[in-house]
């Protein structure tokens, strides 16, 4: 079958890593990791928060970066016109809008409360990897499909170059994982997976402490 993207250019230039990457954690909250929850208990992301966890524990060897945030607000009416209607339960100092604990316990240097859909959207995090002189971001988290998604995009126009493991992000949705993650490979990242990434790290690692 033939790709009419690829025919058109798209794709066809791979980013790779740059000199010094940083690592984001998009909504890994328990209401979105448990099932209690409305917007919780779907087995990708589940799966997408076991991967990331040895993720966040290779940066944090590496003494890279590692942001974390969650999505909340203090009222209902903090939140945009979300169509969702369980986001207007996520308020702050509810247990929806606290770390899935798998992640708290990994200890993400940084953990932000975002109120819109990317985590770089009205939030310190841009300005944090530039003082780390962090020109490539990981991405990791939830939902592929809508947070992730933007957090991509906002990277991208940043300047960062940015990498996806696939299977550090998750959706409620196959096809909707499946469909977002080729179409930002088309445009704006590389997607790799989680052992590619810790692989890249470990090599910064590497090479920097023998310079030191």
């Amino acid at each position: 079958m033939s790709d009419i993207y690829a025919e058109r250019g798209y794709g066809s230039r791979p980013l790779g890593f740059g000199a010094r990457p940083g690592l984001v954690v998009v909504d890994f909250q328990r209401g979105f990791t448990e099932a209690g929850f409305p917007m919780g208990g779907a087995p990708m992301v589940d799966a997408a928060v076991r991967n990331t966890v040895p993720l966040i524990e290779a940066a944090r060897r590496a003494g890279l970066p590692v942001i974390a945030c969650v999505n909340g607000y203090d009222s209902p009416r903090a939140a945009p016109h979300w169509k969702a209607a369980p986001v207007f339960d996520l308020l702050r100092g509810t247990p929806q809008v606290e770390l899935d604990p798998r992640i708290a316990a990994a200890r993400p240097d940084v953990v932000l409360m975002k109120s819109a859909p990317s985590l770089f959207f009205a939030t310190p995090a841009a300005a944090i990897l530039t003082r780390e002189r962090v020109d490539t971001v990981i991405v990791t988290g939830c939902i592929t499909s809508g947070c992730v998604r933007a957090s991509v995009i906002d990277a991208f126009s940043l300047g960062f170059r940015v990498m996806v493991p696939q299977d550090c992000v998750g959706d409620h949705d196959r096809a909707a994982h499946d469909q977002n993650l080729r179409d930002v490979e088309r445009r704006y990242a590389d997607v790799i997976d989680g052992a590619a990434a810790i692989a890249e790290i470990e090599r910064w690692r590497g090479a920097n402490s023998k310079e030191g």
